[in-house]
């Protein structure tokens, strides 16, 4: 969670619901009762779940502040209702598939990821409440806001980014092709919009939705609002972002916008390009240089891993971690532990032997555990969202080998290209699945 308050709080839909005491809650319902008034009601079914008006609105309240402090046009009322009921439909569908999944986050992890939300903010967690209230956020609200957008992440990371596999024929292929590409040492700060496409679409439907595509063009071409455009028109993931996709490096751009934006000047609008997706229309707004770096500090590092399930929870396995940390250090051998103990199927055959591995290898909280140990060295049980990690540090070296970095970098930037366009057609299937019923 890299971001500061004002962003974490522009990116969650918080809902504003103030409880008071029972007994007056009570008593205001009974004569909202009695008047007739409707304290809610759904908006959206979707699938055995709901979408209700409340969460709509305050949703909309949120995206609607967000533009304006970007300084970005609003769509009509009619046009940001829908786009924000559709972003909570698709919510909805995620939730329950990672409920049917088993996936959860525990309340250690929620209060590390907001520990972070504070430290960024350079405020204690104690002070992060007043904070929020401050700003008119409910705390509880957040935290359960905050909890829900972690189990996206990790449902997102086991159904799409696990499964993104970089064959060495590919890695061949890209470092051939990427003098033809945008450059790898320069970022690219790209917007886009997709005027999305149902994979069972009939040809009269895919017919509309080019001319759709055509019509959002021609309007980008003529000068008006990429961003606003976005907003109304866009049925990505980052609609109400005004189709930002941010900074990124030449080599980490979704591989069907590398020759596109190769072609594109600072401000020029491209075409509609054509995916399984849908249609694609892409604005570059800024280049940069960036300085490539051949020589990196690597560390080789292993660990043991173990997971939760039904049977044990958080507490049971940071314990059993904690035994077999304590048994290394009376004399056993970590390899012969983690063969027969690590639930990590990539390294346990191999005594846990992660190798040597650069910057970026393995996720944050990964790294920030194995950062100030030295050779030899135990960590204490840590958490990620893979598992329980208990790790030793096995050396520490300067390591020049341009051929190997660039392979390595290589199929991070194809990792990280299919990423987006995959992440795509995963939410696209699984809205397209979905049964949704909206309310009037």
């Amino acid at each position: 969670m890299r971001w500061n308050l004002n962003t974490a709080l522009s990116h969650v839909a918080v809902a504003a619901l103030a409880l008071g005491a029972a007994g007056p809650l009570s008593a205001q319902t009974r004569e909202l009762a009695t008047r007739g008034e409707l304290l809610d009601r759904v908006v959206a079914i979707v699938n055995d779940g709901v979408v209700l008006n409340s969460d709509l609105d305050s949703q909309i309240d949120l995206v609607t502040e967000r533009l304006r402090q970007q300084k970005l046009e609003l769509p009509p009322q009619n046009v940001l209702r829908q786009q924000v009921l559709e972003r909570l439909v698709l919510q909805e569908v995620q939730m329950q598939r990672a409920k049917r999944a088993g996936i959860t986050v525990t309340d250690e992890n929620l209060n590390q990821a907001m520990q972070e939300v504070a430290k960024r903010n350079n405020i204690s967690l104690s002070q992060l409440p007043e904070a929020l209230a401050q700003q008119g956020i409910d705390y509880a609200a957040y935290r359960d806001d905050i909890r829900k957008e972690i189990t996206l992440s990790m449902l997102r990371q086991r159904d799409v980014l696990q499964r993104i596999t970089v064959t060495p024929k590919e890695i061949d292929h890209f470092l051939e092709k990427q003098s033809h590409q945008p450059s790898g040492a320069s970022e690219y700060n790209v917007s886009h919009i997709l005027i999305a496409v149902g994979q069972e679409a009939s040809q009269a439907q895919i017919e509309a939705a080019a001319q759709r595509a055509k019509e959002v063009y021609d309007k980008a071409r003529g000068g008006e609002d990429f961003a606003k455009l976005a907003v109304a028109y866009s049925n990505s993931q980052t609609a109400l972002e005004g189709g930002a996709l941010g900074w990124r490096k030449g080599s980490e751009l979704p591989t069907f916008l590398t020759d596109v934006v190769a072609r594109l000047k600072p401000g020029e609008v491209s075409e509609p390009l054509r995916t399984p997706t849908g249609f694609h229309i892409v604005r570059l707004n800024e280049v940069r240089g960036a300085t490539a770096q051949a020589v990196e500090n690597q560390v080789h590092v292993r660990h043991i891993l173990m997971k939760t399930n039904e049977l044990n929870d958080d507490a049971t396995v940071r314990g059993k971690l904690l035994a077999l940390r304590e048994r290394i250090e009376k004399g056993e051998d970590f390899a012969g532990l983690a063969q027969t103990n690590s639930e990590d199927p990539g390294s346990a055959a191999e005594g846990g032997d992660l190798g040597w591995t650069g910057p970026g290898t393995f996720v944050p909280e990964f790294e920030q555990n194995i950062a100030n140990l030295k050779d030899g060295e135990l960590s204490q049980p840590f958490h990620t969202q893979y598992g329980w990690h208990l790790a030793q540090m096995l050396g520490h070296r300067r390591f020049d080998n341009s051929d190997e970095i660039k392979r390595r970098q290589a199929a991070e930037a194809i990792r990280a290209s299919k990423a987006d366009e995959e992440t795509e057609l995963w939410l696209r299937r699984m809205r397209d699945e979905a049964y949704v019923e909206f309310k009037s």
